[in-house]
């Protein structure tokens, strides 16, 4: 039985285990940084999700809010379990592929 490590966050464990080395509970996968919450848009491809998340971006000549989106891939850990559609909460790590720069770690109840 491999024990989770704690990441330092306040995230709740995976109840499955997984031997992925790029996990950051039951791999050696470090993370630090930003931390957001968005909204799974693809996960066709393998171990990857792209999450989206929207927020708002002052515009100083009109004097208003412009609502504003990013798209991230983030490595997808084979002990979290998500779908399209699902609320992730994803953090910051090093850079996995050319694209990935951060990790799903865990699945946000709506």
């Amino acid at each position: 039985m491999v024990k989770a490590r704690d990441i330092g966050l306040d995230v709740k464990v995976p109840k499955k285990e997984c031997n992925d080395k790029k996990c950051p509970f039951h791999g050696t996968l470090p993370v630090r940084g930003k931390v957001f919450v968005g909204e799974v848009v693809k996960d066709r491809a393998q171990s990857t999700v792209v999450v989206k998340w929207d927020y708002y971006h002052y515009v100083p000549k009109y004097e208003r809010y412009m609502r504003r989106n990013t798209k991230v891939s983030a490595h997808l850990p084979p002990c979290i379990d998500v779908r399209k559609g699902d609320r992730v909460k994803i953090a910051e790590c090093r850079p996995l592929s050319k694209t990935k720069k951060f990790v799903v770690i865990e699945k946000v109840s709506k």
